[in-house]
């Protein structure tokens, strides 16, 4: 059908009788971009938080968007995410065909039609029109009207009792279940649960927890900055210190990190305060002689690396940051630049490392993951992480950790940290690979992390996002004896 009648009979239908009028639909600039990002994750295997905020600078640019409607497009985008396994379940049960039969662009427009319905405060009637709008313009008069009846069926219950209806009993399949209810695939509720430890109580505020908006946590670099001065360029409005770590800085309205002064100029940073703790362990944890040559062996893209870069600084120390991937290499770059003492960024495999052994008195190797423990901020992962990803990461893991004690000398440290509670990917590397290589001990990283409760009964080191408000990270402190 053209955009404009041909004939005579404007408006009228087939018989030449007065019908509806044809219009165009309206085009709703916030949902278009919302399911650009939901269709680019699922093509491209991008990722949300890479992708949305360019389409929103530029939309601000362009004066299409003010503050509000950034905010509506971020929670469409990361709502329809986080729940997308719920979402799923209860379009499967307002169709008469297999979910997968359903085309991925079309779930998309539905899924984030089910958010406005079930997920937000948007009114039923507007949250339907709206979405209806969006499936005539993405997707053709024709598949709108799927939309518009499957999403009819979807606003005549309201979140919970669509649960009751979708979601198996929990005495019948307490794993399906929690799937279900708190929207993770039924691997990763497994894999949660065995690493967590305890009842259903804790494992249901975790799952809780992972859908949870996170809290954008800055650090105050070591040597460039203070926590305090941070603050102070925040304002006690927007911002609070850190629950753990001297360095951090949270901000407690979102905020646009980019809108300060002291980000900008790389004195500050964005940095999940688990991660700090992760840095800061490793820095203070004792060695036995010299301090002077620290190492991140997996320093992409940087976080960790610009913090251990100043606090090495302060005490005579060089940091060398080492990554393999060349533009994540850059980015470390970026992060160091500034640093008050002197470091060298160079590219490197750290699993064929161009250093000799025995050569640093500090190691941290922050391995590869399935990055199980940061779906509050990736949430998209849970969806695309598979339990085989873990037989592609564990012989990595383990080679890494194998560098990482060749690399320092007798009387050192070295960290493994991962941002996955997976026991697959925290303690059975440690284990299998202090069996190994022979003449290296555990040593008890608590003490490290004074005054964090709840971080496990050692001599490693778990936190969590519904215990800790951090990403769940895992650090292992090893001396080298032999």
């Amino acid at each position: 059908m053209s955009d404009q009648p041909t004939s005579s009979n404007r408006g009228a239908g087939k018989s030449g009788r007065p019908g509806k009028p044809h219009r165009r639909p309206k085009k709703d600039p916030v949902r278009i971009l919302a399911f650009e990002v939901l269709r680019a994750v699922d093509e491209r295997d991008a990722y949300a938080n890479l992708v949305l905020p360019p389409l929103l600078k530029k939309a601000r640019a362009k004066g299409d968007f003010d503050a509000r409607d950034a905010a509506l497009a971020t929670e469409l985008v990361y709502g329809t995410l986080r729940r997308q396994g719920t979402y799923d379940a209860i379009v499967a049960a307002c169709i008469d065909r297999p979910l997968r039969e359903v085309d991925p662009p079309v779930l998309d427009v539905l899924n984030l039609g089910v958010h406005q319905l079930l997920g937000t405060r948007i009114p039923t009637h507007a949250a339907v029109s709206a979405s209806v709008e969006l499936a005539r313009v993405v997707l053709g008069d024709g598949r709108a009207k799927f939309v518009n009846a499957v999403l009819r069926k979807v606003s005549q219950h309201d979140l919970d009792a669509w649960v009751e209806r979708v979601a198996p009993p929990y005495d019948e399949d307490p794993e399906d279940h929690l799937a279900v209810v708190h929207s993770h695939p039924r691997w990763v509720v497994s894999a949660l649960w065995d690493s967590l430890g305890g009842g259903r109580a804790g494992i249901e505020d975790l799952l809780e927890a992972d859908n949870e908006r996170p809290e954008v946590t800055l650090v105050a670099r070591p040597g460039r900055t203070t926590a305090e001065a941070v603050l102070a360029e925040v304002g006690e409005d927007s911002g609070l210190p850190g629950r753990w770590s001297p360095y951090a800085v949270r901000l407690t309205e979102g905020g646009e990190p980019g809108a300060f002064d002291i980000v900008r100029t790389g004195r500050a940073g964005v940095q999940d305060e688990g991660s700090q703790l992760v840095a800061l362990a490793l820095a203070n944890a004792p060695v036995e002689g010299s301090d002077r040559m620290w190492l991140d062996g997996c320093a992409g893209p940087g976080g960790k690396a610009a913090m251990l870069a100043g606090l090495a600084a302060e005490r005579g120390a060089v940091l060398l940051a080492s990554e393999k991937q060349p533009h994540r290499a850059g980015l470390v770059g970026k992060a160091l630049a500034g640093n008050p003492g002197p470091y060298q960024v160079i590219a490197a495999d750290g699993t064929r490392p161009p250093w000799r052994s025995g050569t640093f008195d500090r190691v941290l190797m922050d391995v590869p993951c399935t990055g199980l423990g940061a779906l509050r901020r990736r949430p998209e992962a849970r969806w695309r992480r598979r339990p085989e990803d873990l037989d592609g990461f564990g012989p990595l893991q383990r080679s890494l950790l194998r560098t990482a004690l060749d690399s320092v000398r007798v009387g050192g440290v070295v960290g493994y940290a991962t941002c996955s509670p997976h026991l697959a990917e925290t303690r059975a590397v440690v284990d299998d690979v202090l069996k190994s290589v022979g003449g290296a001990e555990l040593i008890d990283a608590r003490p490290l992390l004074e005054g964090v409760p709840g971080i496990g009964d050692g001599p490693d080191v778990q936190l969590w996002p519904h215990l800790h408000g951090t990403d769940a990270m895992y650090l292992a402190l090893i001396r080298r004896t032999a």
